[in-house]
C-alpha cells in the first residue's frame, strides 16, 4: 500500500533555488509585485507581471530588467474576472502551469475611522471590489494551473489592518480581514497540493496611501519597536521566503512590520 509520502509530490522541505517555477504576480509593476519579482527571479523564477495601469512599454521595460529571461506581461484589471481569465488562458499557453501567486494589487483612501460621512458607499464598495472581489477572481482564475503543479503557492499581500482595526479607511480594514479568514479556508481546501498565506506589512515607504509623505512616515517610525517604517524589500524578503525557507507554512499570517502592531 502506498504511503501519504508516495503520494505526494512535495515534501515541502526548504530550497534555494525557484529554476523552472513560474510566478505570477497581480500588480506586478507595483511596488511590493516588482520588488517581490525581482527577488523570485533572482533565484530562477519565471515571473509574469500583471499591470493594469501602465503602458505596455513601461511595464515590458520592467519584466525586461529582471534577472533571468523569458519573463512576460500581460494587461488586467482585478474586477473584470473576463480579463483575468483570458489572461490566466494565455499564461497557460505560454507556460503551462503555475507554481506561485502573488496578489499584491490593491487600492485604498485615506479616510479617518469616525468620519463616517466620508466613508461613502461607493468607495466602500470600490475597495471591496479591489481588495477582495479582485483577489478572490484573481485566484479562480489561476486556480487550476496551481492545482496542475501539484506544488502550489499562494501569497496575499495583506495588512496588519485586518487586525489591528487600524488602517486607511475601515473599508480597507474589512477587505484585509476577509481575505486573512477566506485564505485560511482556500488553504485548508486546497491542500496538500496548493498552500496560502497571508502576508501582512505594517507602514511601507511606498505610494500607495495617497497623501502619505515623509512627515507621516517620520512620524509613525519613532512609535514602531524597530524604530523605522518598513521597505518594500522587507515585505518582498517574507514572500520569497514563503516560496524557499517557509515551505512547511500555509493557512496562516506572517506579519512584517517592525513591532508595528504592538
Amino acid at each position: 500500500m502506498l504511503s501519504l509520502k508516495d503520494l505526494m509530490t512535495s515534501s515541502y522541505e526548504p530550497t534555494d533555488s525557484l529554476e523552472g517555477k513560474v510566478a505570477v504576480i497581480i500588480g506586478g509593476t507595483g511596488a511590493i509585485g516588482l520588488a517581490s519579482a525581482q527577488r523570485l527571479a533572482n533565484l530562477g523564477a519565471r515571473c509574469v507581471l500583471i499591470y493594469n495601469s501602465e503602458s505596455p512599454e513601461t511595464a515590458a521595460a520592467k519584466a525586461a530588467a529582471l534577472p533571468g529571461s523569458g519573463h512576460l506581461t500581460f494587461k488586467a484589471q482585478v474586477t473584470d474576472s473576463a480579463s483575468l481569465q483570458a489572461v490566466a488562458d494565455q499564461v497557460a499557453a505560454k507556460c503551462g502551469v503555475v507554481h506561485i501567486l502573488i496578489n499584491s494589487a490593491g487600492y485604498t483612501q485615506a479616510v479617518p475611522a469616525s468620519d463616517l460621512d466620508a466613508l461613502t458607499d461607493d468607495l466602500i464598495d470600490d475597495i471591496l471590489k479591489v481588495n477582495f472581489r479582485g483577489v478572490i477572481a484573481t485566484i479562480r482564475a489561476f486556480m487550476p494551473l496551481l492545482k496542475k503543479s501539484e506544488d502550489g503557492l499562494i501569497v496575499n499581500i495583506s495588512s496588519i489592518a485586518a487586525f489591528t482595526g487600524t488602517g486607511s479607511n475601515l473599508a480597507y480594514v474589512a477587505a484585509k480581514a476577509s481575505i486573512d479568514v477566506v485564505g485560511d479556508a482556500l488553504a485548508k481546501a486546497f491542500a496538500p497540493h496548493v498552500r496560502v498565506i497571508s502576508v501582512s506589512p505594517g507602514v511601507v515607504d511606498s505610494s500607495f496611501v495617497p497623501g502619505r509623505g515623509a512627515d507621516f512616515n517620520e512620524k509613525v517610525a519613532n512609535t514602531i519597536p524597530l524604530r523605522r517604517i518598513g521597505t518594500v524589500d522587507d515585505v518582498a524578503a517574507v514572500v520569497q521566503a514563503c516560496a524557499t525557507t517557509m515551505r512547511y507554512v500555509t493557512g496562516t499570517r506572517i506579519v512584517v512590520d517592525g513591532g508595528r502592531h504592538l
